[in-house]
């Protein structure tokens, strides 16, 4: 499913296309593609909301596949196993940030799905060095929604401050949410969730919130950290409000609408806001062994590849309960 010219998704900015089978280059192995997790930032992508840097380009940043060829040099692979790729698809590994052990951060990194094509597809090519194991413990279809909302989640607790036992608000409670929720419950945070949609504030609490409300509304106590996974810059600031002193509020978003004024009153007391850039593969190999040790249930639905417009419109109008997945 091929991005030639961003559209509104419910123009159908995708059209199927027949490609030859891409062939991997050097270090890289050829994925036969089985199941594509369906994240905001495609439909980002898809809009135009997110500044396209190649057209055409297949989208795609959470993919689970088998080997189905090696590229030449590669080792520790083999025909066969079983691999995921996610949104960070290569660095240069030389940069200041990438000998800091902050390759999230460099300049020249390159992103599935955005700098190079993505598992809107029967087969993807990945950098052998990016490729994930993925846990035998979870199915193909299971996996897929770890490796972006699950991944970036992990690194938006971990940039907010959380200590295990902390008051933790989540803002926004879509697929990322669903997953840091039970992340946070394994470090026995105490949970606080903000979102507008009352069904959503409903699962919050079966999943373990002990308090769920409208984002007008401020959490019962002050929090010690909170997460906010909504492209607002006014749930933000609601976020902000909400906590106490030296608290931190993580922004889980690439784009965000706006950031709006703010008070200095809201930001004293050192209180911060920090955005989450994007992931480092130690972030992605301790969040999936994690994963698998709480174990992490993922919440999806699924739709065949050629549906992949719908999947994305579904996605716009708030209609995925959880996360949606490809399958191939």
């Amino acid at each position: 499913m091929l991005l030639e010219q961003p559209a509104p998704a419910s123009r159908h900015p995708l059209r199927p296309a027949d490609l030859p089978d891409p062939r991997p280059a050097q270090g890289e192995l050829l994925l036969r593609v089985t199941a594509c997790g369906v994240c905001r930032t495609d439909l980002q992508i898809a809009e135009g909301d997110l500044a396209a840097r190649v057209l055409p380009i297949i989208p795609g940043h959470q993919i689970v596949g088998h080997v189905a060829m090696l590229g030449e040099g590669v080792t520790g692979w083999n025909l066969g196993d079983r691999a995921g790729v996610a949104w960070l698809g290569g660095t240069d590994g030389s940069c200041r940030h990438c000998l800091e052990a902050r390759e999230n951060l460099c300049e020249r990194a390159s992103f599935t799905g955005w700098d190079r094509n993505g598992g809107y597809a029967t087969h993807a090519t990945v950098r052998a060095d990016f490729a994930l194991r993925i846990p035998e413990s979870f199915a193909d279809i299971d996996a897929a929604p770890l490796l972006c909302g699950g991944v970036i989640g992990y690194r938006s607790l971990k940039r907010s401050g959380i200590r295990p036992g902390g008051r933790l608000g989540l803002y926004g409670f879509g697929a990322s949410a669903l997953l840091a929720i039970q992340v946070a419950r394994h470090w026995r945070c105490r949970i606080f969730v903000c979102t507008r949609s009352a069904q959503e504030q409903a699962r919050a609490r079966s999943l373990g919130a002990e308090w769920a409300g409208d984002y007008a509304q401020k959490p019962p106590e002050l929090l010690d950290a909170a997460v906010s996974f909504a492209p607002s810059g006014e749930v933000v600031r609601s976020a902000l409000r909400a906590l106490d002193r030296g608290g931190t509020v993580a922004i889980n978003a690439i784009h965000l609408d706006r950031l709006p004024e703010l008070a200095y009153a809201d930001l004293w007391w050192e209180r911060s806001v920090r955005s989450v850039a994007n992931f480092t593969r130690a972030d992605a190999t301790e969040f999936l062994d994690l994963a698998a040790t709480i174990p992490i249930r993922t919440h999806f639905e699924t739709h065949p590849l050629a549906d992949a417009n719908t999947a994305l419109e579904r996605l716009r109008e708030g209609r995925v309960a959880g996360a949606a997945v490809l399958v191939v």
